[in-house]
């Protein structure tokens, strides 16, 4: 480029990037808009199912009941499992609302084997939707579904005399953990779906992680009771983070054993791999 005073004008090279940053920041910032809309779009969709049909939820609330109302009294009254100042039954609530959050997400890949059976799957597919909107759509409905849980539970806490922290920032983080939870356990079974692709296959790889899920974790008890070998794999298990996160906002005073900073880094993050594993497995559920 000519130099300035030799017959042609000076051109900041500046001035141009500048432009440039611009119009990539507008078309990132519409890819955005677009991609929270689709993904909206199916989570909509989803709850207009649960609107229409609401018995699942009335199901799912029998069975933490029962935890909390029967092995939770039973074993505040034996004494059996040390928890500190906080009565059993206090404890074990965090990890039942986990447990119950678990329960409703992990199974959530049996519905996309459904839908690629009556050829709704096919027709997600055909649209420009990204892969991992379609996933991400499915896991946060997984995580709607999960708030309702957060209701029984805290009625059925009251219910029981259990010390919770009411201030709206717990309330808020007790929300946020049930979303990511949710969203995990969601996005965790889409993939095996996508692996298995069959119904048979799904259920029965299904019961088979959440007793492990569920019992390598310190939703019934302690960490410092299991043995060395169960404390390494707990250590592994995403659940773990999830009830210590729910645990630490929940009841006042407890204290985290992790820190509420890694628990939320361990479940944002599993979520976000999981949500990017899933959208390169999902198209093959069609196949």
């Amino acid at each position: 480029m000519t130099r300035p005073g030799y017959g042609e004008p000076h051109v900041d090279l500046g001035e141009l990037e500048a432009p440039r940053l611009v119009r990539r920041l507008g078309r990132l910032l519409r890819y955005l808009r677009r991609y929270a809309t689709k993904t909206w779009a199916l989570v909509v969709m989803e709850a207009q199912k649960l609107r229409h049909d609401p018995t699942e939820l009335l199901t799912r609330m029998v069975q933490p009941a029962l935890w909390l109302v029967v092995f939770g009294e039973v074993f505040t009254r034996a004494n059996m499992i040390n928890t500190g100042p906080y009565p059993y039954v206090d404890y074990i609530t965090p990890g039942i609302l986990s447990q119950s959050v678990l329960f409703v997400a992990i199974f959530y890949g049996i519905a996309a084997i459904w839908e690629r059976d009556l050829g709704i799957l096919h027709k997600f597919m055909a649209t420009p939707t990204p892969r991992t909107a379609l996933v991400l759509g499915k896991a946060l409905s997984a995580g709607l579904r999960g708030l309702s849980q957060v209701v029984v539970i805290l009625l059925l806490a009251m219910l029981l005399g259990v010390q919770l922290t009411w201030t709206p920032l717990a309330l808020g983080g007790i929300l946020a953990v049930v979303i990511l939870g949710a969203c995990l356990f969601a996005t965790l079974s889409l993939v095996i779906a996508s692996l298995v692709k069959t119904r048979e296959r799904f259920m029965g790889i299904g019961q088979l992680l959440t007793m492990p899920l569920f019992f390598a974790s310190n939703a019934i008890y302690p960490l410092s009771l299991m043995p060395p070998a169960l404390q390494a794999v707990a250590a592994w298990n995403p659940m773990t983070y999830m009830v210590d996160a729910a645990r630490t906002l929940m009841l006042p005073g407890y204290p985290s054993v992790f820190g509420l900073g890694l628990d939320f880094a361990v479940l944002v993050g599993c979520v976000a791999g999981l949500v990017l594993v899933g959208g390169r497995c999902y198209e093959g559920l069609v196949r």
